[in-house]
C-alpha cells in the first residue's frame, strides 16, 4: 500500500474551537485552550503518524480583521497556511452566523484543495435546530462536506479521521516518523506561561503580554526554567504582579505544575515581568517574538 502524508490545516474564526479539535485529533495537549479569543498566536503542527500514512495537522490564529501589527502578523500565519493546505478543515460552531474576514474565508472556499466544513460544539444545541444549521450552511457553501462534531468530547473525530485519510495525497512523509510537532520545548513554556495569564488576568492585560525564554536547562533530576513577561505599559507590570507578588506567584505556581506534566520531570521556574512600551506595534520586537 502507498504512503499517504499531507498538510490538514485547521482554520477558522477566533474562539470556535480549533485547538481543541486540534488537541483532540493528535491525542496530545499542544495548542493552549481559553475562552477568550485570540488565544492561538502562532501557527502549530502536531503529527500523527501511521505504518502508511502521516497527517500534520496545524492550527493557526483566528480569521480576523487585524487591527495592529502583531494580529497582521498572526494573520500571515494563517496565509501560509493557505499555500500549502492538501487538506483544508474549515471550523465554525453553533453560535457563528458569518466568519469575521469574509474575504479570506470565500478563498478558502474556492480553492480547488479537499475541505471539510465542521460545525463545533454541537452539544450546545439540540438536533431541530443542528439540521437547521447544517442546511444553512450547505446552502451558503453548495457541495461543501459538512461534518458537526464536540471537539471537546471527541464525538464524531473518528469519520473525521477516515474523511481525512480518504482525501490525504500520497506522498513519504515530511517529518521523522517519531516526532510529534514542529515546535521546540521553549515554545511550548512560552506557551503555558502565557496560558496561565490568560486564565488569570482580564480585559486587555492577557493581549498586552508576551513571554520569552531566557534560559531552559535540563540536568539531571531537574529543568530550570527562566522566563520573561513582557508587558505593552508601566501599569500593567503591577497588575501582573499583583500586591506583594501574588498574582505572578499564583500564575508560577499553575505554570510549573503544568510544565511538569509537560516535560514529565521537576521543573523549576522563574519569571521577571518587565516592560517593552507598544510592542505589538514595533516592527524590531515583533521580528523578536517570531511575529515577522
Amino acid at each position: 500500500m502507498a504512503h499517504k502524508a499531507g498538510f490538514v490545516n485547521i482554520v477558522g474564526s477566533p474562539n470556535v474551537g480549533k485547538s481543541t479539535l486540534m488537541n483532540q485529533l493528535v491525542g496530545e495537549r499542544l495548542s493552549i485552550i481559553t475562552s477568550k479569543a485570540q488565544t492561538t498566536r502562532h501557527r502549530i503542527m502536531g503529527i500523527v503518524n501511521g505504518e502508511d500514512f502521516q497527517i500534520v495537522y496545524s492550527d493557526t490564529p483566528g480569521i480576523m480583521n487585524p487591527k495592529y501589527k502583531m494580529q497582521e502578523g498572526m494573520m500571515n500565519f494563517v496565509n501560509s497556511a493557505l499555500s500549502d493546505a492538501d487538506i483544508f478543515l474549515l471550523i465554525t460552531d453553533v453560535e457563528e452566523s458569518e466568519p469575521e474576514n469574509q474575504n479570506l474565508w470565500d478563498k478558502i472556499v474556492k480553492s480547488e484543495v479537499p475541505k471539510l466544513l465542521i460545525i463545533n460544539k454541537i452539544d450546545l444545541i439540540d438536533q431541530k435546530k443542528l439540521e437547521d444549521l447544517v442546511e444553512k450552511w450547505a446552502q451558503k457553501i453548495p457541495g461543501i462536506n459538512i461534518l458537526p462534531v464536540c471537539a471537546l468530547e471527541g464525538l464524531n473525530t473518528k469519520f473525521l479521521l477516515d474523511w481525512i485519510l480518504k482525501n490525504l495525497p500520497e506522498s513519504p512523509p515530511y517529518f521523522d516518523k517519531d516526532q510529534l510537532t514542529d515546535k521546540p520545548e521553549r515554545f511550548f513554556a512560552c506557551e503555558i506561561i502565557r496560558e496561565k495569564i490568560l486564565l488569570n488576568y482580564d480585559k486587555e492585560i492577557p493581549y498586552s503580554v508576551e513571554i520569552e525564554v531566557e534560559a531552559f536547562k535540563r540536568e539531571k533530576k531537574i529543568t530550570r526554567i527562566s522566563a520573561i513577561i513582557y508587558v505593552a505599559r508601566d501599569s500593567q507590570k503591577s497588575i501582573i504582579i499583583g500586591h506583594q507578588g501574588s498574582m505572578l506567584k499564583k500564575v508560577g505556581t499553575a505554570a510549573r505544575i503544568e510544565l511538569e506534566e509537560f516535560l514529565q520531570e521537576k521543573v523549576f521556574l522563574e519569571m521577571h515581568v518587565k516592560v517593552q512600551k507598544e510592542w505589538r506595534s514595533d516592527d524590531k520586537q515583533l521580528k523578536r517574538f517570531g511575529y515577522l
